[in-house]
């Protein structure tokens, strides 16, 4: 069920479902200019679509804005408040796939549309394929992780608080982290 392609194994064609208990999208941020602060989002899903041209395939991902979870409630009801994510709102985050941009070996770069809090711009998304498998039940298997900076000012998300030692609350780098792991469907 694989195939090698400029010298990588890939899938045969066919449709991924994220795996939800292998899927971890998570963002960081500065806090204080000092530290980092790490949330995951809980609630994930997608598609990958493997098709029979390679450079064809595309990915689409859906994220509940409310799943924000940083293990401080309220840091994550803040998060989910109209300053930032405005849960109400803009219930979810999404990623669709346009193209892929370049590819070398197991390396790839991804061009799509983020869309947060209604703002949707393109992105280069760097991503890393891991892989195909087979699980112990029988599933085969994909993998990828990828990570990008974002600018949150960029989809609204401009509140923050002076600090009076200098410089402010929360950074405007937002770091995204992405570990996929996607099934087959029949």
């Amino acid at each position: 069920m694989t195939r090698t392609v400029a010298g990588v194994e890939i899938p045969d064609p066919g449709v991924f479902v994220f795996d939800p208990k292998h899927t971890i999208v998570g963002a960081v941020a500065r806090h204080m200019m000092v530290t980092r602060v790490r949330g995951i989002f809980k609630e994930v899903t997608g598609t990958i679509t493997v098709a029979e041209d390679p450079l064809q395939s595309s990915v689409e991902v859906h994220i509940k804005a409310a799943s924000i979870d940083t293990g401080v409630e309220d840091r994550d009801n803040h998060l989910r408040s109209p300053d930032f994510l405005d849960v109400e709102n803009y219930p979810e985050l999404t990623f669709k796939s346009k193209r892929i941009v370049k590819h070398d070996g197991s390396d790839l770069v991804i061009a799509g549309d983020l869309t947060i809090r209604g703002v949707t711009k393109e992105i280069e998304l760097p991503v890393e394929y891991a892989g195909v498998g087979t699980t112990p039940w029988g599933s085969e298997v994909i993998g990828f992780s990828a990570s990008t900076e974002l600018d949150r000012e960029d989809f609204g998300m401009t509140w923050n608080a002076a600090l009076e030692t200098g410089g402010v609350l929360v950074g405007k780098k937002l770091k995204i982290e992405i570990e996929v792991e996607a099934i087959r469907q029949q």
